[in-house]
Parts: structure tokens; sequence; C-alpha cells
């Protein structure tokens, strides 16, 4: 199920950029629909990771159990605050990439910051059963074998594929470190909010060296 993070991030985006293609007479409108069915098609899961997440960092500020917080189901307004401006983002950079006719750039995205989550399994050790569980299911020696197949299948299809998973590797590893060194703990949302957190960052960095 783990090493299939990454087909999952191609499929989703195979799926978001046909749409796309097929809206393409409607212009920056169809870009927009695309980056908001891209957000749909995983039930914008991460953005609730993001909610919870800065929503127990800054409960904790005040004294708060940041754990307790996460587990919550209800939401802060600082936390839905973050999880707005994160989508607005990710808009903003799915529609960039698209109008600049950027796709193959936008799948790489999504699959390498999937890959990012399966080296912060590793690295991490987590205030949850099942994320334990999927840590000692991860063989490091089958990470790495699905890393060197993606990043020579990756480079046959786009040139500058294994400095954008350089990046992506770079920026979730720092992501999460500092999430966790806020809640102290490393949990599902952190991995969702680092995920976030590295395709908005890399919409931004393909955009500024590729337009």
């Amino acid at each position: 199920m783990l090493l299939s993070l990454p087909l999952v991030g191609w499929a989703l985006g195979f799926l978001t950029i046909s749409l796309f293609l097929l809206l393409s007479k409607l212009g920056w409108y169809g870009a927009i629909f695309s980056a908001v069915f891209y957000m749909m098609s995983y039930g914008f899961l991460h953005t609730e990771a993001v909610i919870d997440v800065f929503d127990a960092i800054y409960a904790s500020h005040g004294g708060k159990d940041a754990y307790a917080i996460i587990k919550e189901s209800t939401v802060g307004a600082v936390g839905v605050l973050y999880g707005a401006v994160f989508v607005i983002l990710k808009i903003a950079g799915v529609v960039m990439l698209f109008t600049h006719n950027l796709l193959l750039e936008f799948i790489a995205i999504l699959i390498i910051s999937r890959l990012s989550l399966l080296t912060l399994i590793l690295l991490h050790d987590f205030k949850s059963s099942f994320l334990t569980q999927l840590k000692e299911a991860l063989d490091p020696w089958f990470l790495a074998l699905l890393f060197t197949v993606i990043t020579i299948t990756g480079m046959l299809f786009l040139k500058s594929f294994l400095i954008w998973l350089i990046i992506g590797i770079i920026l979730g590893f720092n992501i999460s470190i500092f999430l966790v060194s806020k809640l102290k703990f490393a949990n599902g949302d952190v991995l969702g909010a680092t995920l976030e957190s590295v395709e908005i960052l890399m919409f931004l960095v393909v955009v500024v060296f590729m337009v």
C-alpha cells in the first residue's frame, strides 16, 4: 500500500490533466475547475490535516495539550484561516502550471510529494499505532528500489525530474522537522500538512524557474 503512494499521485495527476485538457477552451476557469477537482479527488484530506496541525500549534502556545487539540473533532479559527490560505495557494499554483503548459511538471510534483512522505515515515517515530505498523512494514531496500525506478522513469519524460525530486525531499524533511519541533510529536496530520506544504512550495519553485 505504501509503495503505491507515488502511483496514486500519478493517477490523480493524469485525471486532473485530462479534465483540464477537456476544459481547455475555458482558459483559466478550466484550470481553476481542474485544480478544485484535484483537491476534491482526495477528499480535502490533507487540507483537514493543515487545519488540525496549525490549530494544535497555536493552542500549544497557550499551554494546551497539542495532541488533545489535534484529536478534537472541532476546529478553531486559526486552523480554518490556515486551511483557507493553503487552498488558495494550491489552486493558484495549479492554475499557474496549467496556464503555462507545465503539465508534466504537475504530475512530477504529485509523485514527488508522495515519495517524500515515504521517507518521512522512515524518519519519524509516530504517536500512532497505525503509522508505527506502516513504518515497521516499510523495507528501506524496497523504498530505495522504488526511488531508483521512479527517478529513471521520470527522467525519461522530464529531464529536470531528478532536480525536482531532490528539492521535494529536502522540503519535506525540513517542513516535517519544523512541525514536529512545534508539536513535540508526529502523526498522520503532520504527514498530511507536510504533503500540502511540499506541493505548494514546489508549484512556486517550478513557476519561478520555468515561466
